[in-house]
């Protein structure tokens, strides 16, 4: 008798034995271990720091481990107003962090520069680093954080990465 379930990530239950492919149990083992590495510039840091307290509980989605480290992290998380003199050190974190990586935008200034019409912010950290997910808020309340992680999370299950791989292996053979 076959039936076709799902558990954990797309798979068959055969007898005793679950079939998957090898995309679906990577991205399944990826999206459910995204380590955030917490950029907090300004006051949208504070409601980041309530993501990861007890009411809200981002340990639920297995984000927990903040890492204050980039080479640790995956997952860069961009909380507040970016100025043009901070922008630099935003991007060599960027560039650090190991791939595959993602990035989200949280708040209005993160994501388009807020209130702040002036020559010192960024109006944007797009311009900078590519942004997978937005949230938006002034400052976002702590569960559009935790969609915005269940969005990332999603996006992270549809990858594929076996292709990535051989491309990047073609690629470097051509080289």
């Amino acid at each position: 008798m076959q039936t076709e379930t799902e558990i954990g990530y797309n798979s068959k239950i055969e007898g005793d034995v679950v079939v998957t492919t090898v995309d679906a149990a990577l991205n399944w083992f990826r999206k459910n271990s995204v380590w955030p590495m917490p950029m907090g510039l300004a006051c949208c840091a504070i409601e980041l720091m309530a993501v990861g307290a007890s009411r809200f509980d981002i340990a639920r989605f297995g984000s927990e481990v903040m890492r204050f480290s980039p080479r640790q992290a995956d997952c860069m998380i961009v909380a507040g107003t970016v100025t043009y003199k901070m922008a630099l050190a935003v991007r060599r974190i960027w560039d650090q962090m190991p791939q595959p990586k993602w990035c989200i935008a949280m708040g209005a200034c993160a994501s388009t520069g807020g209130m702040y019409r002036s020559y010192a912010v960024l109006q944007g950290v797009d311009n900078i680093v590519p942004v997978d997910v937005y949230v938006s808020g002034c400052p976002p309340r702590p569960e559009a954080v935790l969609d915005a992680l269940m969005k990332l999370q999603n996006k992270i299950s549809k990858e594929p990465v076996l292709e990535k791989l051989t491309l990047a292996n073609l690629k470097k053979e051509a080289a």
